[in-house]
């Protein structure tokens, strides 16, 4: 036999990956287990999450141990250890509001049921008196005698009466007009006579007038004689003075108080321009009523 044919024959190299296991094997029969590092990283998460489940399974079981007690009629406090625990904690406070509330409610239960029986009572009485009521108003006749009429009216006045009252109430009316009217004259004729007695109110105004010369050369103070020398009943003269106008001349500013019904301001400036050798022109420069 060649080596080619022995060659042929051997299946070793065929068969490496199970040799290759074999191997693996037996070195972790030796050695131990070997796991790469990501196994071993979500191991390590793997194991967290088992740890928050077991957490979130206790905490439940502690909620449902707290709660059991509100579902019965009352609860049992038997086991001194649930005190102490946080969970016992919680299920006490449930357990004092719970009392609160149902002491609560037992008080408001008795007080609708003494406010029913009041009702009660008075409804009683209301039914009592309705009834004696209904048995008076269905008696029978005693000795032959039935329920009280009603007592008549007393007859009406006769209607000769009524007319003669009439009559009297209406003389007494027209009595009473004249008597109104003639105290309403009376006071007219008192208040016309007092009013008469009052002294007339007399309007007057207060006027300020600008009178102008004709130029510089114009005697101002012999021209302010002349206009004070207008004089009528209800006119009054007051202060003066003399105002520049420009190129040195001036014009004389002249107050005066006139009563409305006798002087007006047309007639001073018809009087105040007569004087036509000094005076050019007179304007109003304020009116003011008094």
């Amino acid at each position: 036999m060649t080596a080619a044919d022995c060659l042929v024959q051997e299946r070793i190299w065929f068969d490496k990956p199970r040799y290759d296991e074999a191997e693996r094997r037996f070195y972790e029969q030796m050695n131990g287990p070997t796991q790469p590092k990501q196994d071993t990283g979500a191991n390590s998460i793997l194991q967290d999450i088992a740890r928050a489940r077991e957490n979130i399974q206790k905490s439940l079981a502690g909620l449902k141990t707290t709660l059991q007690p509100s579902r019965g009629s009352a609860p049992k406090i038997s086991n001194p250890s649930h005190r102490s625990s946080p969970s016992a904690g919680g299920g006490a406070a449930d357990y004092g509001e719970l009392a609160a509330r149902m002491k609560n409610l037992e008080l408001e239960n008795h007080s609708l049921h003494k406010v029913v029986e009041d009702l009660r009572s008075a409804l009683s009485k209301m039914e009592s008196r309705v009834s004696a009521l209904e048995k008076r108003s269905t008696a029978p006749a005693v000795n032959g005698t039935g329920p009280a009429a009603p007592q008549k009216a007393p007859p009406a006045p006769a209607k000769e009466e009524e007319e003669e009252d009439d009559l009297d109430l209406f003389g007494s009316d027209e009595e009473e007009d004249e008597e109104a009217e003639r105290l309403k004259e009376q006071r007219l004729q008192e208040y016309a006579a007092k009013k008469a007695k009052k002294p007339a109110l007399i309007a007057k105004s207060s006027i300020l007038l600008d009178v102008k010369p004709w130029d510089d050369e114009t005697d101002m103070a012999k021209l302010e004689e002349c206009v004070r020398s207008v004089r009528v009943d209800g006119l009054l003269w007051g202060a003066s003075k003399l105002v520049p106008v420009g190129y040195g001349i001036k014009k004389l500013q002249i107050n005066c108080v006139v009563e409305d019904d006798k002087v007006g301001t047309d007639f001073l400036e018809e009087e105040i321009t007569h004087f036509e050798d000094l005076v050019q022109s007179v304007d109003v420069a304020a009116f003011n009523k008094i």
